[in-house]
């Protein structure tokens, strides 16, 4: 899972909000508070606020960092986009497809001032162009591997079937690149509470083992479970990425 070369063909770039330019990146750095020393809750981060900026397609085009962003990261149709969505209270802030690999761009939503999430390409899919596989390598490895404003990733992971081969390299490539993350076992209604409990302290103790320091919970869309939760995770990760750069600012 590192960086690819540069795919020869090239992949549609849709037009973004508010009239975009080409090329151009965006400056994010407008809504990072420097001031800001308190940690939030899950009740004050407003999620509920998402709201579409922009999508990217190629890692040059990436906005210029600035406040805190958490990236969403999973195999495809493992219910990255419904978590997202749940999350933020919202139906379609996130475009939930049922043909896996279909959205191959980072798309960055808003968190009020507070914060961006970042959906990334799911990965893992088959039936799709190998330029497509190596475009999705390029793009994400770009991102999680040399994003300064990165603050944490959620790996999105199907209950029924975690840890697969990809899911490992995915958590090893993080803890390589020194990420922080949050994992969500996600469709955990699909289980039974005795299963998905099993599944919950059987992920855990792998966790600890490939990326000590993450954390890891059930989840489930349909159902709502987990869903504080989630929001406290992404809270918290915001909230250290602030206090880290406190630290490191001059002063």
């Amino acid at each position: 899972m590192t960086p690819a070369k540069r795919m020869t063909a090239r992949i549609r770039k849709p037009r973004e909000k508010n009239g975009g330019l080409k090329g151009k990146a965006r400056n994010f750095t407008v809504a990072w508070d420097r001031g800001a020393t308190t940690m939030p809750s899950a009740s004050a981060f407003p999620l509920a606020r998402a709201a579409y900026v922009l999508s990217v397609h190629d890692p040059r085009e990436l906005p210029a960092p600035g406040a805190p962003e958490i990236a969403f990261a999973g195999r495809s149709n493992a219910g990255k986009s419904s978590a997202i969505n749940v999350l933020a209270g919202q139906r379609r802030l996130a475009f939930v497809s049922k043909m896996p690999g279909r959205t191959q761009l980072i798309n960055f939503f808003s968190i009020g001032d507070s914060a961006y999430l970042v959906d990334l390409p799911g990965y893992g899919y088959a039936g799709v162009p190998s330029a497509v596989r190596e475009h999705w390598k390029e793009l994400v490895g770009t991102y999680i591997a040399h994003r300064p404003s990165l603050a944490g990733v959620v790996v999105v992971m199907d209950s029924r079937r975690p840890l697969t081969d990809l899911d490992l390299t995915l958590l090893e490539w993080l803890r390589a690149s020194g990420r922080t993350a949050h994992l969500l076992l996600t469709k955990s209604d699909k289980l039974s509470r005795q299963a998905a409990q099993a599944t919950l302290v059987r992920v855990r103790a792998r966790l600890a083992e490939i990326l000590p320091g993450a954390t890891v919970q059930v989840f489930s869309s349909l159902k709502r479970v987990g869903v504080e939760e989630a929001a406290a995770a992404l809270a918290r990760l915001v909230a250290n990425a602030r206090g880290e750069r406190k630290k490191q600012s001059p002063g």
